[in-house]
């Protein structure tokens, strides 16, 4: 989906397909019709975008075989879908049982990463559609904080480097400029944008590598989206492309109630790392199970609200106790694209965890999951015309 900023620039909307599990071409290929054609159907639009995840397999399968790639581009086309931005976080396995820690692996320290996000890179360049000369793609933060010390957080800071060099050769060779967004998360080296700041600060200045802002993740870590946004300015630092998404709020996770309602999204698939702020200062566990039990680093305080990194649907706030933090979502879609530029001119809609809901809010097959993919994205462009864009054909 495509809207018109009143500076005259295009803005992008999109839907991240890792919420469809594949690690293989074939099954990229059977998302494109079984879920994302019909998303776009259900919007009545001629055009949809979505942020295409393609894991370590289907990657090397397009990289190495040019016709696979002219195939999925003309699939594409055929199925009245466009690609700006691609997801490069998880690696492989996003589908698996069990996710949790492993979706941080391989990261920025090891070869394995740079080499896939410059494949990446390359084939964003030629997917993207033919009046558009940018493409973003979002990936690891650095590392899993646990896994980074001294020497490999130096090896990732010369990986990036190296990245920075390559993109530039990409658009020497392509007139296609390709930035990456390291996205900050809750548990990583880079949890915060203000984490984010020193080691983007030397490649940041080639433009080519920046922030993927997501706003689950700055609501759980009780970022302020002005003072983050701010910062970010300020250390020049571009948000090459923001993840519309809503985390999990407890206002009073003291009560029984309250706690119940939170062990309904304590699941064993994806780490639901969970945050409070007490005398100012953040506190956090790796899991939101690890929360409610009282342990790991000190446990959380009680007293006051917490925040779950539990991608919730948009449009369908959790029932009470609970709810989202939406408006941390519209307070900062407000300054990236309703102000006199936009900071960002790619946004996607990024909820994965569908099937990691309670049992009672998942939906129940294709046709449901692509109903609520679609009023997320409906819900997303109300807003951006609420801001005065203009919707595209």
């Amino acid at each position: 989906m495509r809207f018109r900023h009143p500076d005259g620039s295009t803005v992008h909307l999109a839907y991240c397909t890792n919420v469809h599990p594949a690690e293989t071409l074939d099954g990229v290929l059977a998302q494109l019709r079984d879920h994302c054609e019909p998303v776009r159907r259900r919007l009545g639009r001629d055009r949809l975008g979505i942020g295409l995840w393609l894991a370590k397999d289907a990657a090397r399968a397009l990289v190495t075989d040019p016709t696979a790639l002219r195939g999925l581009r003309a699939e594409l086309d055929r199925r009245g879908l466009e690609v700006v931005t691609l997801n490069g976080f998880p690696y492989e396995g996003f589908g698996a049982a069990e996710v949790k820690y492993r979706v941080y692996k391989p990261d920025w320290a090891d070869e394995e990463r740079l080499t896939h996000t410059v494949d990446l890179a390359r084939l964003l360049g030629a997917l993207l559609p033919a009046d558009a000369t940018e493409g973003t793609v979002s990936t690891l933060p650095l590392a899993w904080r646990t896994a980074h010390d001294p020497l490999r957080a130096e090896q990732g800071r010369a990986a990036l480097r190296t990245l920075a060099e390559r993109l530039d050769t990409i658009e020497e060779l392509t007139s296609r400029s390709i930035r990456i967004g390291l996205e900050p998360e809750p548990g990583c080296t880079v949890e915060t944008t203000g984490d984010a700041i020193g080691p983007l600060t030397d490649v940041a200045r080639t433009d080519r590598i920046g922030l993927c802002l997501d706003t689950c993740h700055l609501a759980t870590s009780f970022e302020q989206p002005d003072t983050a946004l701010d910062a970010l300015g300020a250390a020049r630092i571009p948000v090459v492309k923001a993840q519309l998404s809503a985390a999990l709020h407890a206002e009073h996770p003291h009560l029984p109630e309250v706690r119940a309602a939170l062990a309904a999204f304590d699941e064993p698939r994806f780490l639901h790392q969970t945050r409070a702020v007490a005398d100012g200062a953040l506190h956090g566990v790796d899991d939101l199970g690890e929360a409610l039990a009282g342990g790991g680093r000190g446990g959380l305080p009680q007293g006051v609200p917490w925040r779950a990194h539990f991608h919730v649907p948009l449009h369908a706030a959790p029932a009470a106790p609970l709810t989202s933090t939406l408006d941390v979502l519209k307070d900062t879609l407000a300054r990236l694209v309703g102000g006199v530029r936009p900071l960002t001119r790619h946004l996607e809609v990024e909820t994965y965890t569908w099937q990691a809901l309670p049992s009672a809010l998942r939906p129940r097959g294709r046709a449901q999951l692509a109903d609520g993919i679609a009023a997320e994205l409906a819900l997303a462009r109300d807003l951006l015309t609420d801001l005065g864009l203009k919707e595209l054909p």
